[in-house]
């Protein structure tokens, strides 16, 4: 774990292997290590003060998502609860705690939000509780994917590779996407899950199989390395649309590593993507993506070739375009140092913390 989240939650620094990548600012960043990297860019923050009175948000800098991590399998609940409980002992003897209730006080979870929902306690429900205690309820709780029927949890993107100290790295890596000649009209980066029951992904992979335009990434079968960001991000830089059907939840850390790449993002379900990240995707969705009902693929009622290719070559530009004006907004600066002043994710969420508190 140390080597993961190092270089301040960044990760290994990555060379440019096959001249893929642009020469700066990537690293092999691990999808769960957005804690770090968020209290790194805090850290850096021009409007951070340690003067309550002055204040309009509180963050609180606890790593609850390593914190869980290290416990979800083989614990027992009082192990996987101890910490959080200290958290929520610690901050309710706060005077900034009483001022509001936590309701000026924000958390970053660098997990999806079924890690921290169990409601029973007993050892042998998964996760922690710390979404279901009545403080957390006063916070405004930011991750990489919200349950969408609670009112004060936030989405905001999964870590990607690529994280630029000046702007004028994000305007190259943009123009270098923008020029890539797309050989495949679609692809897939993935791999089929276990189990009796056929999944999204099985289908998805079925039909990229079945297809005569798509390139298929099934991790693990031969060469094909997807821990390897290199490998990842050529498929997306030669594909015109990257299927994102759902994960192990509703979001998948690949549909941003695509995007980031200039790829036109394929959802199957609302919650994937549209009901999430309401922050920072435009609400006509139709701009920047291709969505297909999941429950059409199901039925075998949908042939998703067909779909993609009944766009017009000014419809793919267009979409694209919109994908690749997206990208600053989609990653997070390298946090070890002050950098020039484009709007990156980091930005997006504290102002839209600061925007709910002062709402509420």
């Amino acid at each position: 774990m140390c080597r993961l989240i190092g270089n301040s939650g960044l990760g290994p620094k990555l060379n440019n292997i096959g001249s893929v990548l642009s020469e700066t600012g990537w690293f092999a960043t691990n999808q769960w290590t957005l804690e770090i990297i968020f209290h790194n860019r805090m850290m850096q923050y021009d409007c951070l003060t340690t003067n309550y009175s002055q204040s309009t948000a509180v963050y609180i800098p606890f790593y609850i998502g390593l914190d869980i991590a290290r416990y979800l399998w083989g614990y027992d609940i009082s192990t996987r609860d101890s910490l959080t409980s200290d958290l929520i002992h610690w901050l309710r003897a706060r005077p900034e705690w009483a001022a509001r209730g936590g309701k000026d006080h924000f958390i970053v979870l660098g997990r999806t939000t079924w890690d921290f929902q169990r409601t029973i306690d007993e050892d042998r429900h998964w996760g922690g509780k710390f979404l279901t205690l009545p403080e957390s309820k006063n916070m405004t709780i930011v991750m990489i994917e919200a349950c969408l029927w609670s009112e004060n949890e936030f989405a905001i993107p999964y870590p990607t590779y690529f994280h630029p100290l000046r702007e004028s790295e994000v305007v190259l890596w943009q123009e270098k996407v923008r020029s890539m000649k797309r050989k495949w009209l679609f692809s897939f980066v993935g791999a089929r899950r276990p189990g009796p029951v056929l999944t999204m992904r099985d289908l998805v992979i079925d039909q990229c199989v079945q297809a005569t335009q798509c390139d298929l990434h099934e991790c693990g079968k031969g060469a094909k390395d997807c821990n390897s960001p290199s490998n990842v991000m050529s498929v997306f830089m030669h594909s015109t649309f990257c299927l994102q059907p759902l994960g192990d939840t509703f979001t998948r850390r690949s549909a941003f590593d695509s995007m980031l790449a200039g790829c036109i993002p394929v959802f199957f379900h609302p919650s994937s993507a549209y009901a999430q990240y309401k922050w920072y995707f435009p609400r006509n969705f139709n701009k920047f993506s291709v969505y297909i009902p999941d429950n059409a693929v199901q039925e075998r009622r949908v042939n998703i070739q067909d779909v993609l290719l009944g766009y017009s070559e000014e419809q793919v530009r267009e979409m694209r375009e919109e994908v690749i004006r997206m990208i600053p907004r989609l990653v997070y600066k390298d946090p070890r140092n002050k950098s020039e002043s484009f709007q990156d994710a980091f930005d997006v969420a504290v102002d839209g913390v600061i925007k709910r508190i002062r709402e509420n």
